[in-house]
Protein backbone atom coordinates (compact mmCIF):
# COMPACT_ATOMS: atom_id res chain seq x y z
CA UNK A 1 0.00 0.00 0.00
CA UNK A 2 1.31 3.44 -0.93
CA UNK A 3 2.02 5.82 1.96
CA UNK A 4 1.82 9.58 1.53
CA UNK A 5 4.21 11.90 3.39
CA UNK A 6 3.61 15.58 4.08
CA UNK A 7 5.09 18.31 6.24
CA UNK A 8 3.74 21.50 7.67
CA UNK A 9 4.28 24.34 10.09
CA UNK A 10 2.34 25.56 13.07
CA UNK A 11 2.93 29.18 12.11
CA UNK A 12 2.71 31.92 14.70
CA UNK A 13 3.59 35.50 15.47
CA UNK A 14 3.52 37.39 18.74
CA UNK A 15 0.76 39.90 19.50
CA UNK A 16 0.56 41.65 22.87
CA UNK A 17 3.18 39.26 24.23
CA UNK A 18 1.26 36.09 23.29
CA UNK A 19 1.37 33.79 20.26
CA UNK A 20 -1.37 33.96 17.65
CA UNK A 21 -1.63 31.13 15.15
CA UNK A 22 -2.26 30.98 11.42
CA UNK A 23 -5.11 28.71 10.35
CA UNK A 24 -6.11 28.09 6.75
CA UNK A 25 -9.57 27.27 5.42
CA UNK A 26 -9.11 24.57 2.79
CA UNK A 27 -11.37 24.33 -0.25
CA UNK A 28 -12.54 20.94 1.12
CA UNK A 29 -14.13 22.91 3.97
CA UNK A 30 -11.87 22.24 6.95
CA UNK A 31 -9.56 24.50 8.99
CA UNK A 32 -5.99 23.32 9.42
CA UNK A 33 -2.33 24.36 9.36
CA UNK A 34 -0.30 24.99 6.20
CA UNK A 35 1.08 21.67 4.98
CA UNK A 36 1.74 19.72 1.83
CA UNK A 37 3.20 16.69 0.13
CA UNK A 38 6.91 16.00 0.20
CA UNK A 39 8.55 16.05 -3.22
CA UNK A 40 11.27 13.62 -4.26
CA UNK A 41 14.60 14.57 -2.73
CA UNK A 42 13.13 17.06 -0.26
CA UNK A 43 13.67 16.93 3.48
CA UNK A 44 10.72 17.34 5.85
CA UNK A 45 11.98 20.80 6.74
CA UNK A 46 12.33 21.87 3.10
CA UNK A 47 8.82 20.64 2.35
CA UNK A 48 7.33 22.52 5.31
CA UNK A 49 9.05 25.80 4.35
CA UNK A 50 8.16 25.45 0.64
CA UNK A 51 4.52 24.59 1.33
CA UNK A 52 4.10 27.49 3.75
CA UNK A 53 5.47 29.90 1.17
CA UNK A 54 3.39 28.45 -1.70
CA UNK A 55 0.18 28.49 0.33
CA UNK A 56 0.59 31.82 2.15
CA UNK A 57 3.56 33.80 0.81
CA UNK A 58 5.04 33.73 4.33
CA UNK A 59 8.51 32.85 5.50
CA UNK A 60 9.35 31.77 9.03
CA UNK A 61 12.17 31.15 11.40
CA UNK A 62 11.73 27.36 11.49
CA UNK A 63 12.32 25.72 14.86
CA UNK A 64 13.30 22.12 14.22
CA UNK A 65 13.73 21.43 17.95
CA UNK A 66 9.98 20.87 17.90
CA UNK A 67 8.68 18.08 15.69
CA UNK A 68 5.50 16.09 16.03
CA UNK A 69 3.98 13.48 13.73
CA UNK A 70 0.40 12.55 12.98
CA UNK A 71 -0.84 9.53 11.02
CA UNK A 72 -4.23 9.00 9.46
CA UNK A 73 -5.94 7.56 6.40
CA UNK A 74 -6.42 9.87 3.45
CA UNK A 75 -8.74 9.55 0.44
CA UNK A 76 -6.34 10.09 -2.44
CA UNK A 77 -7.87 10.96 -5.82
CA UNK A 78 -5.69 8.37 -7.62
CA UNK A 79 -4.88 5.64 -5.07
CA UNK A 80 -8.03 5.56 -2.92
CA UNK A 81 -7.71 5.34 0.85
CA UNK A 82 -4.04 5.35 1.84
CA UNK A 83 -2.06 5.98 5.03
CA UNK A 84 -0.70 9.50 5.41
CA UNK A 85 2.10 10.67 7.70
CA UNK A 86 2.44 14.40 8.39
CA UNK A 87 5.42 15.97 10.16
CA UNK A 88 4.86 19.32 11.86
CA UNK A 89 7.35 21.93 13.02
CA UNK A 90 6.79 25.35 14.55
CA UNK A 91 7.79 28.55 12.83
CA UNK A 92 7.68 32.17 13.88
CA UNK A 93 7.00 34.92 11.36
CA UNK A 94 7.19 38.67 11.72
CA UNK A 95 4.92 39.20 8.70
CA UNK A 96 1.16 38.71 9.07
CA UNK A 97 0.31 39.57 5.44
CA UNK A 98 -1.00 36.33 3.92
CA UNK A 99 -1.31 35.74 0.17
CA UNK A 100 -3.57 32.69 -0.17
CA UNK A 101 -3.05 30.04 -2.82
CA UNK A 102 -5.90 28.50 -4.83
CA UNK A 103 -5.99 25.65 -2.27
CA UNK A 104 -7.58 27.87 0.38
CA UNK A 105 -10.58 30.15 0.73
CA UNK A 106 -9.70 32.05 3.90
CA UNK A 107 -7.25 32.41 6.77
CA UNK A 108 -7.31 33.55 10.38
CA UNK A 109 -4.74 34.66 12.94
CA UNK A 110 -6.15 33.53 16.28
CA UNK A 111 -5.03 33.21 19.88
CA UNK A 112 -4.58 29.72 21.29
CA UNK A 113 -8.05 29.05 22.73
CA UNK A 114 -9.85 30.35 19.64
CA UNK A 115 -7.51 28.34 17.39
CA UNK A 116 -8.37 25.15 19.27
CA UNK A 117 -12.06 25.80 18.66
CA UNK A 118 -11.59 26.75 15.00
CA UNK A 119 -9.50 23.72 13.98
CA UNK A 120 -11.69 21.06 12.39
CA UNK A 121 -9.85 17.86 13.28
CA UNK A 122 -8.91 16.47 16.67
CA UNK A 123 -5.40 15.56 15.51
CA UNK A 124 -4.80 19.20 14.51
CA UNK A 125 -6.02 20.31 17.95
CA UNK A 126 -3.56 17.89 19.57
CA UNK A 127 -0.73 19.25 17.41
CA UNK A 128 -1.62 22.80 18.45
CA UNK A 129 -1.71 21.81 22.13
CA UNK A 130 1.83 20.38 21.88
CA UNK A 131 3.12 23.31 19.83
CA UNK A 132 1.59 25.89 22.16
CA UNK A 133 3.15 24.25 25.23
CA UNK A 134 6.51 24.26 23.45
CA UNK A 135 6.25 27.85 22.18
CA UNK A 136 5.13 29.33 25.49
CA UNK A 137 7.78 27.36 27.42
CA UNK A 138 10.50 28.56 25.01
CA UNK A 139 9.40 32.20 25.21
CA UNK A 140 9.48 32.10 29.02
CA UNK A 141 13.16 31.09 29.16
Amino acid sequence: MKNMYSAGIVTYTIKDGKPIYLLLHYTAGHWDFPKGTMETGETKEETAIRELYEETGLTVELDTSFETVTNYFYNHYQFGTIPKTVYFFVGKTENKHVRLSHEHTDFLWLPYEESLTQLTYENAQEILEKAHRYITKESNR
